[in-house]
């Protein structure tokens, strides 16, 4: 049984059984531990202290309950180690002999702990039946190996060490934590570098530190760091370094519990801020002091993912005997050791730096190999520094890293690169973004993560097993002649982050220089450094402009020039959505880049007659819908009339057609007309507005959909000859996925048109809650007016944080200064809103009223925030 670090306690509990008094002293004791902690930060002795302070209180709560001298209080979990967090759990164990029940006091114990404030997780248990759970169960075994005796006979916690150490399975227990430890890497989705990681499960946390502890401490390496190293199993600078990085960690974790005042692992964005002023960092011109407290914190986290894997080999090789291992040759420098890649001699990264890459080559042709051995890891840490620029220089080494870059399993490979320290020692402009947060409300990654998503998401279209994911996607890049063009670009696109200046361009110039020197033909590189520099503009161009309009795909298809430049470009725009956030991207997104894609497509191919085309095609296959639910011919020819060449450029095929069969029959009613169907892109509901013009009806619209919480993807504005609106919108439910689509489709039909009822008043504009990220992060909103192309109408740009309320907002103070919407094109990227309205008025005739109406825009999407 493990001993605890000797702390003093401050004071000795209270003797009276009244926990309201041992409540108080515990109080009391935290308080003086927590400001101590911050006048001298010293994370392991505040969590000895911390751990002795709930033994003297626990062994005084014992000794006035438990009359049974042959029962014992353990210490299990994280405080049977001694190293008790502020608002930890309290795992104990009342360990009895066999056969005999507890007594009345043990009930009376366990209650009091409640009462005292603590939060015990407890159990009682004879050996044995300690001894059957821990065969039955990893977990239990777990907390029992760091069992610690509080109070009690001693002698009865030895008994039950020596019966779980004769039975436990060394192997069999290592295969289980690092199945665990897989399982909960998993869940964790493998990104230690999301915005706000958990600093204790996440990959790189304080618990892939534990499970080292725990596999060494089963097969009796030791105990500690220092133990491990005296063991030889690492050496006394990797200790060093271990207990370092475990340090920053577990400060960390101190401070998250004082700021929350409870158990808290998570280092949301509520409490970054406050941390970094606590530890006096200071801004940089380009890095808030957050953004220097979590680089910190990533830079650890990359470290001890590091350490784990290296530690996790070396006890693996403890505790298999060399006769059992299978070894095998390769050649005169590398041996395959049980499906990991040993060294034959440990200094051959030092002596030929080269074989860095070559050992990742290796492991990226072979899939027989896992994984680096403890002994090549350990070599490749040592020798990083000899990356340097002779290294990047020379030609062997570029021609081994673009091997790997057009080989298979890129993706596996440059991840591992990534973690092992290489690829930032080998682009040192990667080097630079790793562990850099982005705080422009859609981001949910560092900029170095985001990155190996972006590569990640290009690879899968490339395989044809994920082809169900995206298949237009998929079968664009699989015909595509080089895709390592596309890697290099993703690699590229983002990597000038943070440094002040057009990230865009920046990256440009990096990207045409890496490409030129690893042999990349003039244009190939000219290719690569284009997409960096535009790698935003698709997505810009979709989803903020007027895709029905013919000049928007021809200044397009200019800037592309080619087929092949679009292609690559529009792969890169969907990998890039896609690896923004799991909850950016939705089939709307997909749709307008689909759209824009075979629009521009046309153009290339010298369709330059396609807009009128598209108009008579659209008209024919409208009619064909129709004919399959009206027969009469002729019979849209009143409605149509009304209808503008506009309308048929704006609105696809599917739409007309269901419009026409809708209204064909009544194209003047004389009440709102609102249908609702299931979305043809096969997300969310797509519904069409139809009611005689008026002031104010884009709010109504807006105010019903944001007080039932739907977003608006998309909107479609048009006025008819006869003086009706008829709108189109796609829109996504927020809070509604366990309601059936024909409940939901009811609610907007009935709902909606009541809503459009000039009697019903507009009401005040819907509010809610602003997302933390939105409090903790603000974005100064942008307002911009312009003439559109044509000079008769007005653009009206709206950027800021997302919030709920904000279209409605924006609808009424339109309506305030008389506006009339033409056009709406809404988007959503993660929290942030960026909106393009096209409006008419008198109040905008004038350079005053504009800048007047940008200023009331900017306090509308300011407001609440």
């Amino acid at each position: 049984m493990s001993d605890i670090a000797c702390t003093p306690v401050p004071a000795a509990p209270p003797r009276t059984r009244d926990p309201a008094d041992a409540r108080r002293w515990l109080k009391a004791r935290r308080e003086e531990l927590r400001a101590r902690y911050l006048r001298r930060p010293d994370p392991q002795r505040c969590l000895a202290a911390h751990a002795a302070v709930v033994d003297s209180l626990l062994a005084r709560l014992w000794g006035a309950c438990v009359t049974d001298p042959a029962a014992a209080l353990v210490a299990v979990g994280g405080y049977g180690r001694g190293t008790l967090f502020p608002h930890s759990d309290v795992d104990v164990l009342v360990l009895l002999p066999d056969g005999r029940a507890p007594d009345a006091g043990v009930e009376h114990f366990v209650g009091l702990l409640w009462d005292c404030g603590l939060e015990p997780g407890h159990s009682v248990r004879t050996v044995s039946e300690c001894v059957e759970e821990a065969a039955k169960d990893v977990t239990v075994d777990t907390s029992l190996l760091e069992a610690r005796v509080v109070a009690g006979d001693a002698g009865l916690a030895a008994a039950l060490e020596a019966r779980l150490a004769a039975r436990r399975g060394v192997r069999d227990f290592f295969r289980a934590k690092v199945d665990e430890q897989r399982k909960r890497h998993d869940r964790f989705q493998e990104a230690a570098y999301n915005l706000e990681p958990n600093i204790k499960e996440s990959p790189g946390g304080l618990r892939d530190l534990q499970t080292v502890l725990w596999v060494a401490r089963a097969a009796g390496i030791g105990r500690s760091w220092a133990e491990l190293a005296a063991a030889g199993v690492i050496t006394e600078r990797e200790a060093a370094g271990i207990a370092a990085n475990e340090r920053v960690l577990q400060d960390l974790r101190m401070r998250l519990h004082h700021l929350a005042g409870r158990r808290e692992d998570r280092l949301v964005f509520d409490h970054q801020i406050e941390i970094a002023r606590q530890l006096r960092l200071r801004a940089h011109p380009t890095l808030a002091a957050s953004d220097l407290l979590m680089r910190r914190y990533y830079r650890a986290a990359k470290a001890i993912w590091r350490f784990n894997q290296i530690l996790l080999a070396g006890v693996y090789a403890r505790i298999v005997p060399a006769s059992e291992r299978k070894i095998r040759s390769l050649d005169g420098r590398f041996r395959l050791v049980d499906y990991t890649l040993d060294l034959r001699d440990e200094s051959l990264f030092e002596r030929e730096p080269g074989a860095i890459l070559e050992a990742f080559r290796r492991l990226q042709d072979d899939r027989g190999i896992a994984n680096l051995s403890a002994t090549a890891l350990r070599a490749l840490s040592r020798a990083l520094p000899r990356i340097d620029r002779a290294f990047r220089e020379d030609p062997d080494n570029r021609r081994r890293f673009m091997d790997i870059v057009r080989g298979d399993r890129f993706t596996w490979t440059l991840r591992r690169m990534s973690r092992y320290g290489v690829l930032g020692r080998y682009i040192p402009a990667y080097g630079r973004i790793v562990g850099q947060m982005q705080h422009d409300l859609f981001h949910v990654y560092t900029v170095d993560e985001h990155i190996l998503m972006v590569v990640r998401n290009l690879r899968r279209f490339r395989l044809p097993k994920f082809d169900l994911e995206h298949p237009f996607c998929s079968r664009l890049m699989q015909e595509f002649d080089a895709p390592e063009i596309l890697y290099l670009a993703a690699l590229f696109h983002d990597i000038a982050k943070g440094r002040g200046g057009d990230h865009s361009a920046l990256g440009a110039r990096d990207a045409e220089r890496f490409c030129r020197a690893h042999g990349l033909a003039r244009a190939e590189a000219k290719l690569v450094a284009w997409l960096v520099e535009h790698h935003l503009t698709m997505s810009a161009t979709a989803q903020k402009q007027d895709l029905s309009d013919p000049e928007v795909i021809s200044e397009f298809a200019t800037l592309v020039r080619d087929e092949r430049a679009l292609t690559a470009l529009f792969l890169l725009t969907v990998a890039d959505i896609r690896g923004t956030s799991p909850k950016v991207w939705n089939a709307w997104k997909g749709k307008l880049l689909e759209d824009l894609f075979r629009s521009t497509r046309r153009i290339l191919r010298g369709d330059t007659e396609y807009a009128a085309k598209s108009i008579e095609a659209k008209k024919a296959e409208a009619l064909r819908i129709l004919g399959h639910y009206i027969r009469d011919e002729g019979v849209h020819e009143p409605l149509w009339r009304h209808f503008g060449e506009a309308y048929f450029q704006r609105f696809e095929a599917g739409e007309i057609g269901w419009h026409t069969r809708t209204l064909c029959l009544r194209p003047s009613p004389a009440r709102p007309v609102v249908r609702a169907r299931l979305s043809p892109i096969g997300e969310g509901l797509q519904v069409m507005v139809y009611a005689r013009d008026q002031p104010g009806v884009f709010a109504r619209i807006t105010g019903f959909f944001e007080r039932h919480q739907f977003d608006i993807a998309a909107a479609k504005i048009y006025t008819t000859g006869h003086g009706f609106a008829l709108d189109g919108f796609q829109v996504l439910s927020r809070a509604r996925g366990g309601e059936h689509y024909r409940d939901l489709i009811r609610l907007v039909e009935e709902g909606l048109a009541g809503a459009l009822d000039p009697a019903t008043p507009l009401g005040a504009a819907p509010t809610g809650r602003v997302s933390r990220w939105v409090k903790h992060f603000p974005v100064e909103p942008k307002a911009e007016i312009v003439r559109t192309r044509d000079g008769r109408a007005w653009q009206v740009f709206v950027a800021c944080a997302d919030r709920p309320g904000l279209l409605s907002a924006i609808a009424r103070a339109m309506l305030d200064r008389g506006l009339n919407l033409a056009d709406a094109r809404v988007t959503t990227l993660g929290a942030r809103a960026e909106d393009v309205f096209v409006v008419t008025g008198a109040a905008l005739e004038d350079e005053a009223g504009r800048e007047a109406f940008a200023q009331e825009l900017r306090r509308v999407a300011a407001q609440g925030l």
